[in-house]
């Protein structure tokens, strides 16, 4: 088919300049021509829905041809920015138009060899970048013999120098001189499908784009964006020479950074309303927790743990410090209790989630990699945690993971940063992400008798670092095994869910988006109820003498006002009430109450979930070990015989008591064993 040439695109282009009026009535790219120059920016950006109003076979000989029309385009804007300052365009050289929101978005996966040439917009989320070149433009060459200087513009891929002198025809001996040249950054990033665009049972596709000029290092990895550009094709080389086959790739014209906030859902004002309307419910809380996962019976507390998880706190950044307001929840359970169930129906529902396994996951894979490039550089690739950045990311088996790799998001989960500093690349990423992890109890079922930590492969370390812990048992019940295999039936029998939700999944997604603009304040009985509980707590402690349990510390308490946020937010109001201060003081109450009960005394201890040790436990510990130490100041080294009757002699300690407390100690390795029946401290 004939491409029709169009007619003086400058004049008219120049036309719609002068002539574009906004619903205000302003003359809108007059103005932004004035704040470019205000700014000393190159790149003066359209609206391409305002040049199709305008002029509509311009705006479609833009799509059809673009590297006939946007050099002639720029061409247009640089003569009327020299009208109004000569000075300006002197030093800047050259002016770039570029477009923003194109009418029709082409999935990655559609485009082909009929979008060659064309000018397109795609979505997508950044995956890999690489480090900023330098792109020879325009060289500058020196002849050996008469010292002329000769330019050439480049184009292509290898540079090209002059065929003869231009002042005394000699052919070759040309030395290229920098200084003289022009040079524009470049920078290669890649993109891929969104992880909630992706058809199921599909791979990602990704999409390599070349960027230039001031659009470089507009967004980072883990960012969503819509990219407007021109597809090119790229040719495969191989022994032979160049082969048939070509690759595609996207000439970036401009970059539209989406994803620094929750704008991936559009919520129309019918949403709006519809959201406002529903909101007015004094329990809609209920509602919204009885569509978290409909298919699955019971589970209440933890379906209103994973609501807040849902809304989130409000993040506070002070000067000095960055306060986490995303919301961790670890879910401990037995085989078959709907872990997995939970976290995938969370990964589907949040705006932006996630679904990965601890087993399939490795510290690259869930932070960042630093990647070798075929041409020797190396580039940033996202991992799950900076591409779920402001979203949800569930780990499911987190106990299965690798001990590195699991120590890897440790810093994301506090201060919701991932730092790279490999193969030349000093990096730090977003990762502020909700963590909704699952984990197997390390024999098969949970033990009440043990700690969490004796139950579970886990490290304190990461324990600590969660805000509600619940553990899912499979326990006898007549009456609640009698609904739920009803449940369960009457879900295979029908193929639907038993109760409809109150909100659709799609309406749940909007839901949250719109209630996560909210940032709920903290009112003075919120506050007070909060401060009672938590000083109610420390007290116990503080009764019990310097041996009992601390009970609570301070990291509940940020955890606490996270949750009222959270709740406030699912009520659409921008104070944290009383009645939301209890809501979560009773929800944290029965956390501790399954994790954090120590069974030899029947108290609260946090201890069992910061150090895995509850505080009775390391009060005999810390007896064994004086008792020990005083001994071998007198002898060197503590004959074990000696030891059991002195610790039984002062403390009451039976011998199979005192036992099992050494070996503690000696796995620890607090102490250790020098020769058969001696003991000695490290």
């Amino acid at each position: 088919m004939e491409r029709t040439e169009l007619l003086n695109p400058e004049e008219r282009f120049t036309k719609f300049i002068e002539g574009f009026r906004d619903e205000k009535g302003e003359y809108k790219y007059e103005q932004r021509l004035s704040e470019m120059i205000a700014r000393g920016e190159t790149s003066l950006v359209i609206d391409f829905n305002d040049l199709y109003t305008f002029d509509m076979e311009l705006a479609e000989a833009v799509l059809r041809d673009p590297d006939d029309y946007l050099p002639r385009l720029n061409e247009a804007a640089l003569v009327k920015l020299r009208v109004r300052d000569r000075e300006y365009v002197e030093r800047v050289g050259e002016i770039n138009v570029r477009f923003r929101a194109l009418p029709e978005v082409v999935p990655l996966r559609r485009i082909g060899s009929r979008h060659i040439g064309r000018l397109i917009m795609v979505n997508g989320i950044i995956v890999r970048s690489s480090s900023v070149n330098s792109l020879l433009t325009k060289a500058a060459f020196r002849c050996s013999v008469c010292g002329e200087m000769n330019y050439v513009i480049q184009t292509g891929q290898t540079m090209k120098s002059p065929p003869r002198c231009e002042s005394c025809g000699k052919r070759g001996g040309f030395e290229l001189v920098p200084q003289e040249s022009t040079f524009i950054d470049i920078q290669r990033i890649s993109i891929q499908e969104r992880p909630e665009e992706l058809p199921p049972g599909q791979l990602p596709r990704s999409l390599n784009i070349e960027i230039r000029g001031d659009l470089v290092d507009v967004a980072r990895p883990g960012d969503r964006v819509s990219i407007t550009g021109i597809v090119r094709p790229f040719p495969r080389t191989g022994r032979g020479g160049t082969l048939r086959t070509f690759d595609l790739y996207l000439d970036a014209n401009y970059i539209d950074v989406s994803g620094k906030e929750l704008e991936t859902v559009v919520i129309s004002p019918e949403d709006e309303e519809l959201i406002k309307e529903l909101a007015k419910d004094p329990w809609i809380h209920q509602k919204i927790m009885r569509s978290i996962a409909p298919s699955i019976y019971g589970y209440e507390p933890i379906k209103e743990a994973i609501m807040y998880l849902l809304f989130g706190g409000v993040t506070k950044n002070l000067p000095d410090v960055q306060i986490r307001g995303d919301i961790n929840i670890l879910l401990i359970g037995d085989p078959g209790t709907g872990k997995s169930q939970l976290l995938q129906y969370t990964a589907k529902t949040a705006p932006r989630g996630l679904y990965t396994t601890g087993r399939g996951s490795t510290a690259a894979g869930l932070t960042a990699a630093v990647v070798r490039e075929k041409g020797g550089g190396f580039v940033l690739e996202a991992g799950a945690l900076v591409l779920g950045d402001k979203g949800v990311c569930c780990i499911d088996e987190m106990d299965k993971m690798r001990e590195e790799d699991r120590n890897a998001i440790h810093p994301a989960m506090e201060q919701q940063v991932v730092s790279v500093a490999k193969g030349g690349i000093v990096a730090t990423l977003n990762a502020r992400t909700s963590i909704l992890a699952a984990a197997n109890p390390a024999l098969g079922r949970y033990n009440p008798y043990q700690t969490v930590a004796q139950n579970i492969n886990l490290p304190v370390t990461i324990l600590s670092r969660f805000d509600l812990i619940f553990v899912l048992r499979d326990e006898p019940s007549r009456e609640r095994d009698s609904k739920m295999s009803e449940h369960i039936l009457s879900l295979h029998r029908s193929g639907r869910t038993p109760v409809e939700p109150p909100l659709s999944p799609e309406l749940l997604r909007k839901y949250i988006s719109y209630a996560k603009q909210l940032r709920p304040v903290l009112t003075e009985e919120a506050m007070e109820r909060i401060r009672d509980f938590y000083l109610k707590m420390r007290s116990v402690s503080k009764e019990g003498g310097e041996g009992s349990a601390i009970s609570i510390t301070p990291r509940q308490l940020e955890s606490l006002v996270r949750l009222a946020e959270a709740r406030a937010r699912v009520h659409l109001r921008e104070e944290v009430t009383a009645e939301d201060a209890e809501a979560v003081i009773a929800l944290m109450k029965r956390s501790l109450e399954q994790v954090g009960i120590d069974m030899t005394t029947g108290e609260i201890d946090i201890d069992l979930i910061m150090t895995g040790k509850p505080r009775s436990l390391q009060n005999k510990l810390q007896r064994v070990l004086s008792v020990l130490t005083e001994m071998e100041r007198a002898t060197g080294l503590v004959k074990d015989e000696d030891l059991y009757q002195r610790l039984e002699e002062e403390h009451n300690m039976s011998r199979s008591e005192a036992g099992r407390l050494i070996r503690i100690l000696l796995r620890d390795g607090t102490i250790y064993s020098p020769r058969p029946g001696y003991f000695k401290k490290v």
